[in-house]
C-alpha cells in the first residue's frame, strides 16, 4: 500500500507520510512547518535550530513494546531548568499512535487517555497530590514549567508556536506512569509506565561521539 504524499507548499519538496493519520509534519528540506488538510498542505510556521541532542533516538528509529513494533515518526522538544527531554511520536503496525518520553536516560511509554473524571485545573493541582485513574492509584510527583523548543516529523496534531508549557507527572508504586498537558484546553492526559531502553529492542539508532549503539 503506498504512502499518502503531497508537495510543500514553501519549496516545492515531496513530502512522504510515513502515517496516514499525521495531522502535522516537517519539510526536511526548508523546515516549513505543514499543516494537513485532507490532500493540501498549509505552512504555519519554520523549524528554528534545534538544541542539540545526545539521544540515540531519532526519527525512523524502530522498536517494540508490549510485542507490538513500533516506529519513531515525529517528536517535540522541551527544555527546563535541568535539562531537554524529547516527546517521541510512535506510531505502530496497526496505526495507533503513542509516546516515548525520553528524558536524561529515564524512558517511558504512554498513550492518548480518556479522563474517568474532570483533570485538576492547573492552580490547583500539586505535588503529592492523589489522582487514580483506570483503577491507579497515581501521585502527582513533578511539576514542570517548560519552555517549547521546537517540532520535528509527523504529529497526532497540531502543536507549533507555543511558549511556557506546564506539566504535571503522575506516578503510581509499581511503576506506571502519567502525564497532564496543560498545554491544550481542556487538559491532555497520557497514561503509560516507564520501561527500560534494552526492552524495546531499538534499532537505526544515532551515533554520536561518547555513544554507539
Amino acid at each position: 500500500m503506498s504512502q499518502p504524499s503531497a508537495i510543500c507548499p514553501n519549496c516545492g519538496a515531496p513530502i512522504v507520510f510515513r502515517w496516514s493519520s499525521a495531522i502535522q509534519t516537517t519539510c526536511e528540506y526548508c523546515k516549513s512547518i505543514l499543516v494537513r488538510h485532507d490532500v493540501n498542505l498549509e505552512k504555519v510556521g519554520v523549524v528554528a535550530d534545534l538544541p542539540p541532542d545526545i539521544s540515540p533516538i531519532q526519527i525512523g528509529t524502530e522498536g517494540v513494546y508490549n510485542n507490538a513494533a513500533f516506529q519513531v515518526i515525529g517528536r517535540i522538544i522541551y527544555s527546563h531548568d535541568v535539562g531537554a527531554w524529547n516527546e517521541w511520536h510512535l506510531m505502530f503496525g496497526n496505526g495507533a499512535s503513542g509516546w516515548l518520553s525520553d528524558a536524561q536516560a529515564e524512558y517511558a511509554i504512554s498513550f492518548l487517555s480518556q479522563p474517568e473524571s474532570p483533570l485538576p485545573p492547573p492552580d490547583q493541582i500539586y505535588r503529592g497530590m492523589e489522582y487514580k485513574q483506570q483503577g491507579v492509584d497515581l501521585w502527582v510527583t513533578t511539576l514542570t514549567e517548560a519552555n517549547y523548543e521546537g517540532v520535528e516529523g509527523e504529529l497526532p496534531f497540531q502543536y507549533w508556536d507555543k511558549e511556557r508549557c506546564r506539566f504535571a507527572d503522575l506516578r503510581s508504586r509499581d511503576g506506571r506512569f502519567g502525564t497532564i498537558d496543560y498545554t491544550e484546553n481542556p487538559p491532555l492526559l497520557f497514561l503509560g509506565e516507564f520501561v527500560e531502553f534494552e526492552s524495546l529492542r531499538l534499532t537505526y539508532l544515532k551515533d554520536f561521539e561518547g555513544w554507539t549503539a
